[in-house]
């Protein structure tokens, strides 16, 4: 460390050894590392060596934190609920009067226990110490004070404050009444030994800044001396100058319309001002007054959604907005039709606005005339509404302890013609009593069959795997290919092939493995070979020029032993082939 980072460190710790808040220790364990970085304050705008405008953060102290790492990665992690801070200013917009508290020392207030302060040692040129009081740093620090300040403050949480870590604001519509609060919640604090920090806080004003926003009797606003340095920044010549004006200006994206689609462009300078524009002077959002319906205005661009959540007072009456929302979209939405991105912009506001519109009376405003909620009345829809207005009596039924053995439903299903052959296949069983001669001649029409649980399926002449039907479906097969009415009244003979067709097309077994039977239009497929001449390839060769009154070859290859017959022929059609196979193959 240099000299100045060693006197910053050497004050730090002097103030927390005379407070109490660390010890020396002499071993542990768990030892972490002591760093110091620039506290910086928010953004603002100077001027550099070259006269022009850029957007900087001063630094004029620094902060003193232990580096916890190695300890919060084997920290159990311990959630707890923080409160939404759009609910926060919303509970507290629109009163008269407001008191504003601050925690002193934060974290510091809570106690660590004897037994695990050793965790929280940190070792400095000035020696090892550990704390007595929850540091910054570690990963279940802020759940566990806003656990421990909800647990204090729980009887006054929404009656009279609202609790965000150390921030405590205190708020009525009277003058009398917030003192009243005011003075329960500092005899909360005196009970419970809790410290304020009295330079940060304020009591009876109008108006004051809540988790940087302002919140006063009008309603919720942007803070004004956080935005009014935008107006002068520069353009973002660089990827992270972009990100940070993104950054800034999203933090105020509920008071803006269209934020998504205004910044989709951003690289125009022309939004960039439009931006600017509308975020100094965002208009006064109103807290939801949950007596009255909501109304919810979705609209979808090309490229973004945008929606706003408002109340009408009465009617005939100006809207009073919420909230604003709005987002750009995913590549995937922006090959949506019309419809569907209108229909997306409100299934993205209901999402986005959900704790608001959860049990509340809502109307959904599109400026698309398709997104209609038609209504009939009972006499026009006479079915739905019958059925409806049906009175069903009920007649409970007393249980019982006791289950009794009761056949309550028995189904008797007739054995299939080729459960021998499917045990056979799946298993390797016979059937019992059978006969030697029945076992063999089983084992030998099993290499044609394949089991595909639940089906069996059979590959037969054609190279074409059918799947077995059994007993109980052949009347429905039958009459879905002959008697119905997308059936055609063939012979037996066609009825039996169109039937094999149908059921090869539509299969999914079939459809993924490519068995169908116009195979020469889709990817070579694997040809399942079991024996010596099962499986033949024949094709021609040719046309040659002409000799002793042959211009072709027809070649013939078996696909198991790769026995290669070629024979010189006059002609290439079928009759060729016939006559080679009726001579060669089957004599």
């Amino acid at each position: 460390m240099n000299l100045t980072i060693l006197d910053v460190v050497k004050k730090e710790v002097t103030k927390l050894l005379a407070a109490g808040i660390i010890y020396p220790i002499s071993d542990s364990q768990w030892v972490s590392l002591v760093q110091v970085v620039p506290k910086t304050f928010a953004m603002t705008i100077m001027k550099n060596q070259h006269d022009e405008l850029v957007s900087m953060q001063i630094q004029n102290s620094w902060r003193v934190y232990i580096n916890y790492k190695r300890l919060n990665q084997a920290t159990r992690k311990n959630h707890f609920p923080f409160p939404f801070i759009d609910q926060v200013l919303e509970k507290l917009a629109g009163k008269s009067h407001y008191c504003f508290l601050n925690g002193f020392f934060g974290y510091m207030q809570i106690h660590i226990a004897p037994e695990d302060q050793h965790k929280t040692t940190f070792t400095c040129p000035f020696g090892t110490f550990a704390y007595t009081r929850m540091p910054f740093g570690m990963c279940n620090v802020p759940s566990t004070f806003q656990r421990c300040m909800t647990s204090i403050f729980s009887d006054l949480l929404q009656e009279c404050m609202e609790v965000f870590m150390d921030d405590f604001n205190v708020y009525a519509n009277s003058f009398d009444a917030c003192l009243e609060n005011l003075s329960k919640v500092l005899t909360r604090c005196i009970d419970t030994n809790l410290v304020l920090n009295f330079e940060k806080c304020h009591f009876m004003v109008s108006e004051g800044i809540v988790l940087g926003q302002l919140v006063s009797n009008k309603g919720i606003e942007v803070d004004k001396s956080k935005i009014d340095i935008i107006t002068y920044l520069p353009n973002p010549t660089s990827v992270r100058e972009v990100r940070s004006f993104l950054g800034h200006a999203g933090f105020y994206r509920r008071f803006i319309k269209n934020f998504s689609k205004i910044s989709l462009p951003l690289s125009k300078l022309l939004q960039k001002d439009e931006l600017k524009s509308r975020l100094t002077s965002a208009p006064i959002l109103q807290a939801p007054n949950w007596e009255l319906p909501f109304e919810l205005m979705c609209d979808a661009s090309n490229s973004a959604l945008g929606a706003v959540l408002g109340q009408r007072v009465g009617v005939d009456k100006p809207i009073h907005v919420i909230s604003y929302a709005s987002r750009t979209m995913d590549p995937t939405p922006l090959n949506y039709t019309t419809i569907e991105k209108e229909l997306l912009a409100i299934v993205f506001a209901l999402d986005k606005f959900h704790s608001y519109l959860l049990g509340s009376k809502i109307v959904v405003f599109s400026d698309h005339a398709t997104l209609r909620f038609l209504d009939k009345k009972g006499i026009e829809n006479s079915v739905a509404d019958h059925l409806s207005k049906i009175e069903r009596e009920d007649d409970p039924m007393p249980i019982k302890d006791e289950f009794p053995d009761e056949k309550l439903l028995h189904i008797t299903i007739p054995t299939s013609w080729f459960a021998d052959i499917c045990n056979f296949v799946a298993a390797s069983q016979f059937p019992p009593k059978a006969s030697q001669l029945y076992k063999e001649r089983l084992q030998n029409d099993a290499k044609y069959y394949i089991w595909d649980d639940p089906y069996l399926w059979r590959l037969c002449n054609d190279q074409v795997i059918h799947r077995c039907i059994p007993d109980v479906e052949i009347n429905s097969v039958l009459q879905f290919c002959h008697a119905e009415p997308r059936g055609i009244h063939y012979k037996s003979t066609q009825t039996a092939r169109k039937g094999r067709l149908s059921f090869c097309l539509h299969l999914r077994k079939c459809q993924k493995d490519g068995m169908a039977i116009s195979r020469r239009h889709k990817m070579p497929q694997p040809i399942l070979i079991y024996e010596v001449f099962d499986v033949w390839r024949i094709d021609f060769m040719g046309p040659f020029l002409i000799s002793n009154g042959y211009s072709y070859i027809l070649l013939v290859v078996d696909y198991v032993s790769r026995w290669v017959r070629a024979i010189a022929t006059k002609t290439n059609d079928a009759k060729v082939v016939v006559d080679f196979v009726k001579s060669n193959i089957f004599c």
